[in-house]
């Protein structure tokens, strides 16, 4: 999908009438990704370009002060020299606010529909342990399904602390190790077996599975709701 530029508020022309007509378009394509129950990337998008603005808007005097003025008065007598914002600037500024303030709502409503759309979704789906859960589940195997596919997609999934500005997150990675069928004699234990005696590091995995009632997409929707689900229910690094 067409994707909207990380600084686009501050790139080529600065006109209200242009912004708004590149906004608008670029929600259009989102909406489109939405109506098509597609999640990611595009609603950490929204959320990135949302956090941006706000930002510029919170910081918008400081970001008039990074703007050259022109020397309105010198001051001899006191030593001192008085500016003042040249005008063509001061209207650049004014223009940059006129767009916050319009794309930040819309970025909002976008971002509020998103999250329903992600809710319903994680509503529908049915994510539980397949056989024992051992004690240790940091890392392990996730199957994905869909009711009307016979396809099993088998995922390892790995999950760690990130260390970023002093601070520790979560993370979980995950990548495909096989595609199974699902029938009547091929059941979830089985793939599991089957999966432990080809990766013979993982003795004993914590195996999930998430099962989706619809025909969501895989890429842009399952796979992001199952890694938010992986973190939820594995437990916490105490490294």
């Amino acid at each position: 999908m067409k994707t909207l530029p990380k600084n686009w508020i501050a790139e080529g022309l600065i006109d209200f009438e242009y912004k708004k007509y590149q906004l608008l378009a670029y929600l259009q394509e989102t909406d489109q990704q939405f109506d098509a129950t597609k999640l990611y990337p595009v609603l950490g998008e929204l959320i990135e370009h949302h956090r941006l603005l706000d930002d510029l808007k919170k910081g918008k005097s400081e970001l008039k002060n990074l703007f050259p003025k022109a020397i309105s008065v010198i001051d001899l007598q006191n030593a001192k020299i008085h500016y003042q914002p040249r005008e063509n600037e001061s209207d650049l500024m004014q223009e940059i606010a006129n767009i916050t303030e319009y794309a930040l709502p819309l970025f909002s409503q976008q971002i509020h529909k998103g999250k329903e759309i992600y809710q319903h979704v994680e509503s529908q789906v049915k994510f539980e342990p397949v056989g024992i859960m051992p004690i240790y589940t940091q890392e392990g195997f996730i199957l994905v399904s869909k009711e009307s596919k016979a396809d099993i997609h088998a995922f390892r999934y790995q999950s760690s602390f990130l260390q970023l500005a002093g601070e520790k997150f979560r993370s979980i990675r995950m990548w495909l190790v096989g595609i199974f069928q699902k029938s009547l004699v091929n059941t979830l234990e089985k793939i599991k077996l089957q999966l432990i005696r080809e990766i013979k590091e993982l003795p004993n995995p914590a195996t999930w599975r998430l099962h989706s009632p619809h025909d969501f997409p895989m890429e842009e929707t399952l796979l992001p709701i199952s890694k938010r689900l992986l973190l939820q229910h594995v437990s916490p690094d105490k490294g």
